[in-house]
């Protein structure tokens, strides 16, 4: 009886110890979230800002004719309002293997030819063309095309070439160079083509 009568009273002094413990260290503001309160879905998660302000994440930097159409694109000059010269680089057309916008090693020194050319004529201008061949959907052969124009728009950057004298266009698999249905013709039609584009006052 007596150890009974011992072990309660130490009993509440513990409880009261403990209680004064708890206090002290007080609320932290970060309440534990009950499981499915406030939870509105994973999307929103992604949709957070996770980085600090004002610290923009640093673009990539493979090798450009991979993800091209980094260059800032000209919006000052027009093809249309040009004079189109397709002849004199026709024969430096430059093709491409199947599904790819990378510039072969083989079709370089064309690139070579293109560039001495519009440094030898500040005033003029370039219009490069992106083509595919007739397999794939009319949407994703319009975008191999762009890809293919643009690879090709900054390789005669790198060559020297300001990027803001050239433009690009994609026709997709609109205007085959051959009408086959074979690899002969598809070869050829996996392409991209160069048009110098003149002022109308300089002739």
């Amino acid at each position: 009886m007596k150890i009974n009568k011992l072990i309660f009273p130490l009993m509440i002094a513990l409880a009261a110890m403990l209680a004064t413990t708890g206090c002290k260290r007080g609320f932290n503001g970060k309440p534990t979230p009950l499981p499915g309160a406030n939870q509105t879905g994973i999307n929103d998660q992604n949709n957070q800002n996770t980085l600090p302000p004002g610290n923009p994440i640093a673009p990539e930097t493979g090798p450009m004719n991979t993800t091209p159409g980094n260059l800032a694109t000209s919006t000052t000059w027009d093809p249309a309002d040009t004079i189109q010269d397709r002849a004199t680089l026709a024969a430096y057309t430059v093709h491409f293997a199947y599904d790819s916008a990378a510039v072969l090693s083989k079709e370089e020194s064309k690139l070579v030819i293109v560039s001495e050319s519009l440094k030898s004529d500040p005033n003029v201008k370039l219009l490069i063309e992106g083509h595919c061949d007739e397999r794939g959907t009319e949407e994703y052969n319009r975008s191999l095309g762009e890809r293919r124009a643009l690879a090709l728009r900054e390789a005669l950057a790198r060559a020297g070439i300001d990027p803001m004298r050239i433009r690009t266009i994609s026709y997709g698999k609109d205007k085959p160079a051959d009408s086959g249905h074979d690899e002969s013709a598809w070869s050829k039609n996996r392409r991209g083509e160069f048009i110098l584009c003149h002022p109308k006052t300089a002739l």
